[in-house]
């Protein structure tokens, strides 16, 4: 396999325990590799940040106490300080205003009426720093009530783009404004496993807006029962956008006209484009009301204004340990519950496709399909 699969069972603290013992030296990489940026590119001691991992534990206990016994398993599980494993979550509260490259990343939706299944695609292409890749992984938890995620998530992490046992999923896209500030609101990756705790729409929808925010963000959010909607947050506002013509597609500016200063829209990538392009490529089949995933691959395996396209490639141009390329391109059917990764690039590599009841099955193996250069039916 490409992408490594973990899966653990029973209450919250027990599946973080078992994660962090299961993925020790992997959260081991990844606590050095943000303690060593928080301390160069935000000029954080490491008084500073156990200062606010502690900080942040607080908050994830008044925010979600399924995510605090998690991550408190997840940090005696691994042998790390618990404020380490809150700092890794909060990395995007901690460097923002730096001088920091942010990732940028590609998302979107395509309702039901549009696909020629019937069934809501929900997909990402995620930009980032290559040095993440090979600690980060898929992530399946199952609750003691049956309630069974399945996200990307890097070491010492809970989420990224995933989806549930509900038929909600959810990807994620950075965005900078002149709202953020440090402070103790919800970072944006508990906003994120908060999102996929949700077992329906508007509790999703209250799991990132009816809370304080120190740090702005993109949430698209669809759901088996056909809907989809992508919430731009940002300190004390935010913005909703709905389908056009049954697509929805997001990445690292605002689109909403919020109060504020948007400070990624001239910095990104390509952002301003990447929204409408995803739409070019997949309008066709739309109006046809004939969207597959291969349509949907095809379209983040895209090129337009290589290397900062769809899929992005390390611009060799970039300064050393700020290279950006799409470490991981994730496809989910949230009616079937099933989703299909690939590693960097995924323009040169198949898919591989999990089902969520499958990723619990001992010695489980994901069917491999979308190789590249062909557009299978899946």
């Amino acid at each position: 396999m490409d992408t490594p699969l973990i899966a653990v069972e029973g209450t919250y603290e027990e599946m973080g325990a078992e994660l962090g013992r299961l993925t020790g030296d992997l959260v081991a990489r990844s606590v050095e590799t943000y303690l060593r940026r928080f301390r160069d590119k935000a000029g954080l001691s490491p008084a500073d940040v156990r200062r606010w991992g502690l900080t942040y534990l607080d908050v994830a206990r008044d925010y979600d106490e399924s995510i605090a016994a998690m991550l408190e398993g997840l940090a005696a599980g691994a042998g790390q300080p618990v404020e380490h494993i809150l700092a890794l979550n909060a990395r995007t509260e901690l460097l923002d205003g730096t001088d920091y490259h942010d990732e940028g990343c590609t998302s979107l939706a395509v309702l039901p009426k549009y696909t020629a299944e019937g069934h809501t695609l929900l997909a990402q292409n995620w930009d980032w720093h290559p040095e993440q890749g090979p600690v980060t992984f898929l992530l399946a938890t199952r609750d003691t009530e049956g309630f069974a995620v399945l996200t990307l998530a890097e070491a010492g992490m809970l989420a990224k783009s995933g989806l549930n046992s509900a038929g909600l999923g959810v990807c994620a896209n950075r965005l900078r404004s002149d709202r953020d500030s440090a402070g103790a609101g919800v970072p944006y990756h508990f906003l994120l496993r908060g999102v996929l705790q949700a077992d329906r729409m508007s509790r999703a929808h209250r799991k990132v807006l009816d809370v304080p925010r120190v740090s702005s963000g993109n949430l698209l959010i669809a759901d088996a029962g056909g809907e989809a909607i992508d919430l731009e947050v940002a300190p004390d506002v935010f913005g909703a956008l709905l389908p056009r013509d049954g697509l929805l597609a997001h990445s690292n500016h605002f689109q909403a006209a919020l109060p504020l200063v948007d400070r990624k829209a001239a910095s990104s990538g390509l952002t301003l484009l990447r929204p409408e392009r995803v739409r070019h490529l997949l309008e066709d089949a739309a109006a046809e009301r004939a969207v597959r995933l291969d349509d949907v691959v095809a379209a983040l395996r895209d090129h337009y204004s290589f290397p900062d396209g769809v899929c992005r490639h390390p611009d060799p141009e970039s300064a050393p340990g700020e290279e950006c390329c799409t470490v991981y391109s994730v496809v989910m059917d949230l009616d079937a519950r099933e989703l299909a990764i690939a590693a960097a690039s995924p323009c040169s590599r198949p898919y591989e496709r999990w089902g969520l009841e499958e990723a619990f099955k001992p010695d489980a193996v994901p069917d491999v399909c979308f190789e590249p250069g062909a557009r299978p039916a899946w």
